[in-house]
């Protein structure tokens, strides 16, 4: 299993980060390179516990679908969604969110085990983890960006 950790530093309230990191809408703007679209369950707004998206996007040439439940819940400070049915042989990632002062620590912790035996652990260790990585700094890079902007709002 291959697991991915990393750390986001916001100046911005706990539950707008929270909010942000399950938005439908703002995860689809932050895979423009990937064309994904929400094409089944939840396809906008805040996903939910126990709500389902079915992502739709093109990975390494290839059109591919992803569907993922939230199945765990704890306001505003995690939660979990799973994979139900996808590329990978399982996946899950976990959204965990700590106050620090006038800031919010996003961790996001994101495994996964790929199919195909050797084959796939050598497509991951050279091509996939990496890939995956990006993929989720840039959705955080797009949090951020969200969050700056909702703070540049308040100030006129």
């Amino acid at each position: 299993m291959t697991t991915i950790k990393l750390t986001t530093l916001l100046k911005a309230h706990i539950e707008l980060c929270f909010d942000l990191s399950r938005s439908i809408d703002l995860h689809i703007e932050s895979t423009k390179d990937t064309n994904e679209k929400a094409i089944a369950g939840r396809t906008s707004g805040l996903i939910e516990e126990g709500e389902f998206v079915t992502w739709e996007a093109t990975h390494f040439f290839i059109r591919q679908q992803l569907s993922t439940r939230i199945v765990e819940m704890r306001k505003p400070y995690y939660f979990k969604d799973v994979m139900i049915t996808g590329a990978f042989r399982s996946m899950e990632h976990e959204h965990l969110f700590e106050r620090k002062e006038d800031h919010t620590l996003m961790i996001d912790i994101f495994r996964y085990e790929v199919p195909y035996g050797l084959a796939g652990k050598i497509f991951d260790y050279f091509i996939l983890k990496e890939y995956m990585t990006n993929l989720l700094l840039t959705r955080n890079r797009v949090i951020e960006k969200t969050v700056n902007k909702a703070k540049d709002k308040q100030q006129v």
